[in-house]
């Protein structure tokens, strides 16, 4: 007799959310906890969600809509002030609210990412001169097809990316979540280390190879130059808009056997299981103004032309689908948080309100999404959940 195994129902977006901020740990003293962690979270997501860019707003916001936060959670004392938003927003765990993200992620979005970009971004107001403190630094992780934010880790500035890259891949992997994924990372990643941390999680890497390369770049380049006829496999792709016509012609040799011969000389650059290297020729005409430039890149998989093209243009695409709408649609770059940690988990907040807004498949753009969720609950209510309708 077959017995018909049932799947249960996946939980709730909004249960799995309160439960990843109610596993953080509340470095306040119990017995003096007017409002509980998950609840300020929740406040601070919901209302980032709503358009509001400091912790006055979404006090206020709060204030206004402390019904609809009712449903979710008891919020006997109300909702604290914005002071209190920014001293309880400082003392949270980074670490533990990055992790929390993650894992919020992985629990609610779980098919596995086919490409995945990391890249770095500064906050540039965030910085403390009297302090003598940078500006936050914050490498993040982005899956390009599905424009979903995936983690994220900060940094000192962005020449101590390199420390912060393996911790998130490592963070990534957890649950094999990376295996079988594209992974893309600009040259400053290009090293033995990392590629071996990509291919340990089960991933390729897909690495641009710069002027801090020059013998393997001067290699590369005279692998182009002298391939017979035959050898290399070549998709054109074209854009426009904006008055921008661009034309893309990406090349991939997969005959690559001499990138794992025997050192020539001490220290030479070796990355692990190299199978294909790409080179990219992009023309682009604005007006009656020409720019070419050429780009090369080493990778783990035995790459097509146009799937390299794919990878490549969604590296290129984090700017415009993560930075930038940061920068307009979050005002990130106009933050001025500086003290304790209330920068970096206000970035986190955002990749949480983001990955919400952005799940909607209305015709809406996100800065109209937000401006909709802070005219009516119901529409927070939708993105919580993930309903369409």
């Amino acid at each position: 007799m077959l017995t018909e195994v049932v799947t249960p129902p996946a939980k709730p977006r909004l249960s799995v959310l309160l439960e990843h901020f109610s596993a953080i740990d509340d470095p306040r003293d119990v017995r003096r906890i007017l409002h509980p962690l998950a609840e300020i979270l929740f406040l601070v997501v919901c209302g980032t969600i709503a358009d509001c860019d400091d912790y006055d707003d979404i006090a206020a916001w709060g204030e206004a809509h402390l019904d609809f936060l009712r449903r979710h959670c008891p919020y006997i004392h109300g909702v604290p002030g914005g002071r209190w938003l920014t001293i309880l927003m400082n003392r949270i765990s980074p670490e533990l609210f990055q992790a929390a993200f993650t894992a919020w992620v992985r629990d609610t979005w779980p098919d596995r990412p086919d490409f995945v970009a990391i890249d770095g971004k500064t906050s540039r107001r965030s910085h403390d001169r009297a302090a003598g403190e940078a500006p936050l630094h914050l490498v993040s992780a982005f899956a390009t097809t599905s424009h979903l934010v995936l983690g994220q880790e900060a940094v000192a500035d962005k020449s101590n990316e390199l420390s912060a890259i393996p911790v998130l891949l490592a963070r990534l992997a957890e649950g094999e979540r990376l295996r079988g994924a594209l992974v893309s990372i600009d040259a400053i990643a290009t090293n033995g280390t990392i590629a071996g941390a990509i291919r340990d999680a089960g991933a390729d890497y897909l690495l641009a190879v710069k002027a801090n390369q020059p013998n393997l770049r001067a290699d590369i380049e005279a692998c182009f130059a002298n391939a017979p006829a035959g050898s290399i496999d070549t998709h054109t792709e074209h854009d426009k808009g904006h008055g921008r016509i661009e034309q893309r012609d990406i090349d991939v040799i997969r005959e690559v056997d001499w990138l794992s011969g025997d050192r020539r000389f001490p220290g030479e650059l070796r990355l692990p299981d190299a199978a294909s290297i790409v080179r990219v020729r992009a023309q682009v005409q604005r007006g009656q103004n020409k720019h070419s430039e050429t780009r090369y890149y080493i990778s783990s998989a035995i790459l097509g032309a146009e799937r390299a093209g794919q990878a490549v243009r969604g590296h290129w695409g984090i700017e415009n689908s993560l930075h930038w709408v940061l920068d307009v649609t979050f005002n990130e770059d106009q933050s001025r948080l500086r003290k304790g940690f209330g920068a970096r988990n206000m970035a986190v907040v955002r990749h949480f309100a983001l990955n919400l807004v952005r799940s909607a498949t209305d015709k809406k753009s996100i800065k109209l999404r937000r401006k909709t969720a802070a005219w009516t609950t119901d529409y927070i209510e939708r993105r919580l959940n993930g309903q369409n309708a």
